[in-house]
């Protein structure tokens, strides 16, 4: 991995933000992407929002391309540049949290902050027994408090690494190579047989579901889009005009809220297709709905928040994941329009 033992903060922290939330197959590629489009944090902060987005397009968590925009601006215009270098004005950027600073400042700076992620966790509650809930205020202040104990003054950011990549390697979340663990003779966790109870979570994840029913609007060579500008998921994305519900629509509730938007008028329209139904996994919500491909006979004047677009213009938009399953499966992975 490029971000390894690498010294740059910048570099450091476009890796770290990239991989909140990823997984690290995943993230290589996009870390590499932004790289060499930006190889510098001026690159990116006088990048344009819709190039930046277009570029992150399929990670999620869009919060995260925000603040990486507006704190590649801020250190652009107020640092010239250079990367703040001490913990507490790295955490005071935006977007930075506790770990992500801790992260820059040991590996970057050399500065002894520990960095406390799911890695950490785990090894420090099986090794020393610890079954205070990592997801509580209690906890993570205990957790955090004992791995800044623990951490080698010297080497802070080897340390890190190793500590991360020992739980990542060694200690991990279902079957932990035990007999060839070093701790195994100290480990509290596989003395009390506790391997699988701990870390310990108390809090259940709540998900909210939502029906999301996309009306792909054509005209001639043009198709209806609008910008997701609500404080909502995905939001300064690009999406179809929507209809939401409550519940699973039938074509006919489907059509007639279509109609009560005004998006189609009576026997000036024809519809082409109702799509299969779609699902999207966010971390707190399930997302499930259909896309309704309608081609209009006469063309309409659209919400002032939609705009009327050629199609072939279409893949310069970054849309969300769950469009982008549409759009694929439609054209054999290649864009639908």
């Amino acid at each position: 991995m490029p971000w390894k033992g690498e010294k740059d903060p910048y570099k450091i922290w476009l890796s770290e933000i990239i991989l909140q939330q990823t997984r690290v197959e995943q993230g290589l590629a996009y870390y590499n992407t932004f790289i060499s489009t930006f190889p510098d944090v001026h690159k990116l902060a006088r990048a344009k929002d819709k190039k930046v987005f277009k570029l992150w397009e399929g990670l999620g968590y869009y919060t995260r391309c925000r603040n990486l925009l507006a704190t590649a601006r801020h250190i652009s215009k107020e640092f010239k540049g250079k990367f703040p270098s001490t913990y507490e004005d790295i955490k005071a950027l935006k977007g930075i949290g506790p770990y992500t600073a801790a992260a820059i400042s040991s590996f970057a700076f050399n500065l002894p902050h520990a960095v406390v992620d799911g890695n950490v966790f785990r090894v420090l509650a099986r090794v020393f027994g610890i079954d205070s809930p990592v997801d509580s205020t209690a906890g993570k202040k205990l957790f955090t408090a004992l791995a800044d104990e623990l951490i080698d003054k010297k080497q802070p950011g080897l340390y890190n690494q190793a500590i991360m990549d020992f739980g990542a390697v060694i200690c991990k979340p279902a079957l932990p190579l035990c007999t060839g663990c070093v701790f195994n003779k100290q480990c509290v966790a596989l003395r009390s047989n506790k391997i699988n109870e701990l870390p310990v979570k108390e809090k259940k994840i709540s998900i909210r579901k939502r029906w999301f029913y996309y009306v792909v609007l054509e005209y001639k060579n043009e198709i209806a889009i609008r910008q997701r500008t609500e404080k909502d998921i995905w939001q300064d994305l690009y999406e179809f005009p929507l209809v939401e519900a409550e519940g699973e629509l039938d074509k006919k509730n489907i059509l007639l809220q279509v109609k009560k938007k005004k998006w189609i008028l009576a026997n000036q329209f024809e519809l082409l297709t109702i799509s299969p139904l779609f699902k999207q996994q966010l971390s707190h919500q399930l997302i499930a709905g259909q896309f309704i491909k309608i081609r209009l006979l006469q063309k309409i004047n659209l919400p002032h928040n939609c705009l009327w677009i050629p199609k072939r213009s279409a893949g310069k938009y970054a849309f969300p994941q769950f469009i982008n399953q549409y759009l694929g499966e439609k054209a054999g992975q290649q864009r639908l329009f």
